[in-house]
């Protein structure tokens, strides 16, 4: 099932296109990453699909169906830090946050054990530290037990501590059974919490689907020999069965093939067969910041 389906959204501010008819779906039940680097369209997409912006055009649906207030209130959302007060308590800030919303006041206990601040529920907000004042903010989100959360850059501004709890929190919420969509510039923050992701670059949607898909983890073999330049060595692994690529990486030659099924020692065989003796050989995997780099340059 498709909790939310984007067609072919474009907006522009005055002449500057923010984004250009992108378009991919968030399957019920995933944790799906818009990533991209800062300026790529990403808090852009995420205002629209709240209807806290419009698109010049093109559209999108939740659960199916045109969007309207009352799916809007199945979705808790955090796109911006929440202004709390900073000499109430949590507990307090959250009864605020309630009634604004108009639902969640009974929620209130649940979603502080939730989010770890039971004990600190009588604290003032000032005395928090980020993480915790990040938790409250997920906290309020929250509130009415919403299907769907919408997160903008949720670890933005951490220290290593709060940034772990953050996306444990996000780990134990998609564990809970939520669909969550968040933004981030972190592809280590996708990698490790996300299911699905789409990534953008100046507006432009460059690939989505499963990260395991889009952010493929490819192995290769790098190599060096002695006595033969790289371009050598290069033009004669070439004709090797299988091979998709080669690179030249300083004084090695990466070998990536279409499949994994080559072995390391079979092109070691090959070589020696070729009178070239390898002074270095190993597999090695591409690492996802290279691939997502490939994507994105």
């Amino acid at each position: 099932m498709k909790i939310l389906s984007i067609q072919a959204v474009t907006k522009y501010y005055g002449r500057i296109r923010a984004l250009h008819e992108v378009s991919f779906d968030v399957p019920a039940g995933s944790v799906f990453g818009v990533l991209g680097p800062n300026g790529s369209g990403k808090t852009t997409l995420l205002g629209i699909v709240m209807d806290v912006l419009k698109a010049t055009s093109g559209g999108y649906s939740w659960f199916g169906e045109p969007p309207s207030e009352k799916q809007r209130r199945q979705i808790g959302t955090l796109l911006e830090t929440p202004n709390f007060y900073h000499y109430l308590s949590g507990e307090d800030n959250l009864r605020i946050a309630a009634a604004i919303k108009g639902r969640g006041k009974e929620d209130i206990p649940r979603v502080l054990e939730a989010v770890k601040l039971s004990e600190r529920k009588d604290s003032k907000f000032s005395t928090y530290s980020l993480g915790m004042k990040q938790r409250l903010a997920l906290a309020s989100c929250l509130l009415g037990d919403p299907k769907v959360l919408v997160f903008d850059e949720p670890t933005n501004g951490l220290d290593p501590v709060g940034i772990a709890e953050t996306r444990e929190l996000i780990k134990v919420l998609a564990r809970e059974g939520k669909t969550i969509l968040l933004a981030s510039h972190l592809l280590d923050e996708v990698e490790k919490v996300c299911t699905h992701v789409a990534i953008l670059q100046k507006g432009r949607l460059l690939t989505a689907g499963d990260v395991n898909e889009v952010l493929l983890n490819e192995d290769f073999i790098e190599l060096g020999a002695g006595g033969v330049t790289t371009a050598e060595l290069q033009r004669l692994l070439q004709p090797l069965p299988g091979v998709k690529q080669i690179k030249v990486q300083d004084e090695h030659v990466q070998v990536y093939f279409v499949s994994d099924a080559m072995d390391p020692s079979e092109v070691n065989r090959y070589c020696f067969e070729k009178g070239i003796a390898l002074k270095y050989l190993q597999l090695r995997k591409k690492s996802l910041e290279s691939k997502f780099m490939e994507l994105t340059k």
